[in-house]
């Protein structure tokens, strides 16, 4: 687990607009294990909120996402965080023993470029609250470009009215544009619609249809 002063480091609003690429450098590398996060820390480095469609009011950013709160890569040891019961409140997540965590964690983490999972830890109670998976689809298309979608965003609902769920998905939004991803996609309920409307999500003329086979 995060230790208080590393989470201090990563909460701590940025008192100056000048602060140097090094003292935010230095917060990066305080808090990247790349042992155990499932993506390099440092990718979190100079995401600016201000990049996307999401208004925050009050104003959020990457490293002050809220009192209390940070914002990190998902790591090996949130098994016993509380990221699969968050998941829970989204959808059904079965029984998963930690082996089956394990061997699932380091897969995806092997594919690496693929899965970019971020979560929102309270480093009171140091279990994860939000949480929003961003996966890069590598495609022969738009001259061997890439796709970036967004699925599993949740965020605890003793969390909610935080705009915790808009930032989860700026953040991913904001990432695939770092990574050069030509285009993001996410299915949603059409309850949901308004709220991705507002972040910059638009169902195309033509192409607004979403077909399943569940196997």
């Amino acid at each position: 687990m995060a230790s208080t002063a590393v989470s201090n480091a990563w909460t701590s609003q940025d008192k100056s607009d000048s602060k140097s690429d090094i003292d935010k450098a230095k917060l990066v590398i305080e808090n990247n294990n790349d042992e155990e996060a499932i993506y390099d820390s440092s990718l979190l480095l100079g995401l600016d909120l201000i990049q996307g469609h999401g208004v925050f009011n009050p104003p959020l950013s990457v490293l002050n996402p809220g009192d209390g709160l940070r914002l990190r890569p998902l790591q090996l040891d949130d098994y016993s965080s509380g990221f699969l019961q968050l998941l829970g409140q989204l959808t059904k997540v079965g029984e998963i023993s930690e082996e089956q965590w394990g061997e699932r964690f380091r897969g995806m983490k092997r594919k690496e470029g693929t899965y970019f999972i971020t979560v929102l830890e309270d480093i009171h109670t140091n279990q994860v609250v939000g949480a929003a998976t961003l996966v890069v689809e590598q495609k022969f298309i738009h001259g061997c470009s890439q796709v970036g979608r967004v699925e599993d965003v949740v965020v605890s609902d003793k969390y909610r009215g935080r705009q915790l769920g808009k930032l989860m998905v700026s953040v991913a939004i904001i990432m695939a544009k770092k990574l050069d991803c030509y285009k993001v996609t996410l299915n949603c309920t059409d309850q949901m619609t308004k709220f991705y409307n507002g972040l910059g999500f638009k169902c195309e003329d033509g192409d607004a249809n979403f077909m399943v086979i569940r196997l």
